[in-house]
């Protein structure tokens, strides 16, 4: 528990700290954020405001992730796992697609970097990288960082893939979660408070999971995941990273988290589901950015098929913004949202902790 806590505090600290510092050096180089012509007026003001934040937010994570580690050493407590190692790379190669983008924008002073095909190349080379090495790096009871099955609080033993369509399944996830997340950046402090919210719920998960490991306590109800202690330090790590990036980003934004951040994040959510066996538990966590990238697909849907609009604009927190809401009340009434879905899934887990054991 020692351990958990201080990744969440160095993480929150170095990123708190780190933030200003690249707010002053990119407001020096020009590194501002274009804003997209189409979307609402009231962003055009946002025009040249600081971006590529999600560099401090992985710094942070980082930070939190490895400073933890060396703190337990006075406890003889494991080292990094590969289970930790593997989540926290598929977010830092997210970061680097990200931040590619992000720089090409900069560059041609526009709202449009990586092309989708190149964006697509990037996402699908790191989620089959991570998919291959995530079926590997047994440990000492033959257990790997994931399996072949598709799991909702644990794996279910009847739905099991090849190894070609498990990476299938991997990339789906790494693309559909990095993107909504990436939607969800739209308003100032949103993605960063939602990915706070949903990612302390992952803390009470992997924990729990610690603590009823199969390894360690092998009776009903025990969860057979790798590394669930070391997951639990990736996810305070990325909880302090994120609420020290709020710190500077909440609204009015001081600095933007940018494709550099948000596909990063995305990225660790996918990967959190993947190593701890809870796909389909993750879209009830994550409840706030399936329903924002929801939206968009339903936009598109209704548009080709009636020519007319569901929404005034996509994503739909863009649809508040257009209908009077305040800015910061669309924001904070759609954290409320993230904190009811986080603690809907935190439910259901433990009910079926409940159903297990019987």
């Amino acid at each position: 528990m020692r351990q958990i806590l201080f990744a969440a505090l160095i993480a929150l600290a170095v990123s708190i700290m780190v933030t200003p510092l690249l707010i002053k050096l990119f407001a020096q180089r020009r590194f501002g954020q274009e804003i997209r012509v189409d979307g609402p007026q009231s962003h055009q003001s946002k025009r040249g405001t600081p971006t590529m934040g999600g560099i401090a937010i992985l710094f942070g994570i980082w930070a939190g992730y490895l400073g933890s580690h060396l703190i337990g050493l006075d406890d003889d407590t494991e080292g990094v796992s590969a289970s930790g190692l593997l989540v926290l790379g598929l977010a830092t190669a997210m970061g680097v697609v990200g931040f590619v983008d992000d720089s090409i924008k900069i560059r041609n002073r526009r709202n449009l970097g990586l092309t989708a095909t190149g964006k697509y190349i990037g996402q699908l080379g790191a989620a089959v990288v991570f998919g291959v090495l995530a079926l590997r790096f047994p440990d000492s009871t033959g257990v790997t960082p994931t399996t072949r099955h598709m799991s909702y609080v644990r794996e279910i033993p009847t739905v099991s893939f090849g190894v070609v369509v498990f990476l299938i399944l991997v990339c789906l996830l790494v693309v559909a979660w990095s993107n909504a997340v990436n939607i969800t950046d739209g308003l100032d402090g949103l993605a960063a408070g939602s990915m706070g919210l949903a990612l302390g719920a992952y803390v009470i998960i992997t924990f729990w999971q610690y603590t009823n490991a199969c390894v360690t306590d092998p009776v009903a109800g025990c969860y057979n995941v790798r590394d669930p202690l070391d997951l639990a330090l990736v996810c305070a790590a990325g909880a302090g990273a994120c609420i020290g990036f709020l710190w500077w980003n909440a609204a009015p934004a001081k600095i933007f988290m940018g494709d550099t951040g948000s596909l990063a994040l995305g990225g660790l959510l996918a990967g959190l589901s993947i190593t701890t066996h809870t796909e389909l538990l993750m879209v009830v966590v994550g409840g706030l950015f399936c329903a924002e990238i929801l939206s968009v697909l339903l936009q598109i849907v209704v548009f080709r098929t009636t020519r007319g609009r569901l929404f005034k604009m996509a994503p739909f927190h863009h649809h508040f913004e257009l209908s009077g809401w305040a800015e910061t009340t669309v924001i904070i009434r759609f954290w409320l949202l993230g904190a009811v879905a986080a603690a809907a899934g935190l439910m259901l887990f433990y009910n079926e902790y409940l159903g297990a054991v019987g």
